[in-house]
């Protein structure tokens, strides 16, 4: 976009993920999940904060969890960009119950567009309204929701 050209095998992610949130509805009923949002719009960054905001929650994501396509991380960085502040269509951030997070992930797998589904973090009593990112090598800083308008897509 833009005039930038990169060699590289990236499509676009856009896709429909009702098949992924009526996956885990049925494995684990709606009751047990607390949240979600589709990240189109500026980001996982950006859904992560909004989550952690609104239900005034406190977020830890393990930066080393997160699947971020190495064609991805590579672009963003030639634009200067963190990944998690790119739009991201064809993809749902949820927040379940711990005690089902991992009966949501398996169904989440079992569909075409959640193959590639993890669980990335937790939420935390502290920092409500925050999200706390654990670098690659165990340093903890604040995941900023991105600034700026229109943030920068990167299919």
């Amino acid at each position: 976009r833009e005039g930038i050209a990169f060699e590289t095998e990236l499509k676009s992610d856009v896709a429909p993920i009702w098949e992924v949130v009526e996956a885990v509805a049925k494995a684990i009923g709606w009751e047990n999940t607390h949240a979600m949002k589709d990240p189109t719009r500026a980001g996982l960054s950006n859904a992560l904060n909004e989550i952690a905001r609104k239900s005034n929650v406190g977020i830890l994501v393990r930066e080393a969890d997160i699947p971020v396509k190495p064609e991805v991380r590579a672009a963003s960085e030639m634009l200067g960009i963190s990944p998690y502040d790119v739009a991201n269509e064809g993809k749902i951030v949820m927040v379940v119950a711990r005690e089902y997070a991992e009966e949501a992930l398996e169904a989440m797998r079992k569909t075409k567009r959640g193959k590639d589904a993890a669980i990335i973090g937790e939420v935390i009593e502290e920092y409500r309204g925050k999200v706390l990112l654990e670098t690659g090598i165990g340093g903890k800083r604040f995941m900023e929701p991105p600034a700026g308008d229109p943030v920068p897509r990167i299919c």
